[in-house]
C-alpha cells in the first residue's frame, strides 16, 4: 500500500506567516525558513487553525500576523518535525511539500495565542536553539 495514502488530508489547510500575500500567489519551498537561518526545502502547512497560528505568530518579521487558506498543487507528506518521535501520529496535521501551495483566501479574524504563551513558547524555542537541539529536519 502507498504510504502516502496514510497521510492524505482533505483539509481545509493553512499556512501561517507575517507575509503579505494575494489570492492565487504560490508558496514555494527555497525561501528561508522562519526556524533556521537556511533556505527550507519544503513549504510547510497544516489542517489545524492552533498550528497555523503558531506560524504567523512566531514567524520572522515585524508585520502583521496573518493566515492563509491554501491548496497544495502537488504531493505532501507529514511534518516529520512534529510528528512521531515528539507527538504519535500527527495531531497537529502539519504537513510539507515540495511543490507550491496556492493562496486561496486569507482568514481575516482569528484570536491570538496569549503574549504570556507566545512569549513561553519563544523562550523554549530560545532554549533549543542554546542546547543545539533545534533541528529541523528538512
Amino acid at each position: 500500500m502507498d504510504e502516502k495514502k496514510d497521510v492524505l488530508d482533505k483539509g481545509p489547510f493553512f499556512h501561517g506567516t507575517k507575509a503579505a500575500l494575494n489570492i492565487g500567489d504560490l508558496l514555494e519551498p527555497q525561501h528561508l525558513s522562519n526556524y533556521q537561518d537556511k533556505k527550507s526545502n519544503y513549504i510547510y502547512f497544516t489542517a489545524t487553525l492552533d498550528a497555523a497560528k503558531w506560524g504567523a505568530e512566531l514567524a520572522k518579521s515585524n508585520s502583521k500576523e496573518r493566515i492563509y487558506l491554501v491548496e497544495p498543487l502537488g504531493d505532501f507528506d507529514n511534518d516529520p518535525n512534529v510528528t512521531d518521535k515528539k507527538f504519535p501520529g500527527n495531531p497537529t496535521r502539519s504537513y510539507r511539500s515540495k511543490s507550491p501551495l496556492k493562496i486561496v483566501a486569507e482568514l481575516k479574524s482569528w484570536e491570538r495565542h496569549s503574549d504570556e504563551e507566545i512569549n513561553h513558547m519563544l523562550t523554549s524555542l530560545k532554549t533549543l536553539r542554546e542546547q543545539g537541539k533545534a533541528i529541523i529536519h528538512d
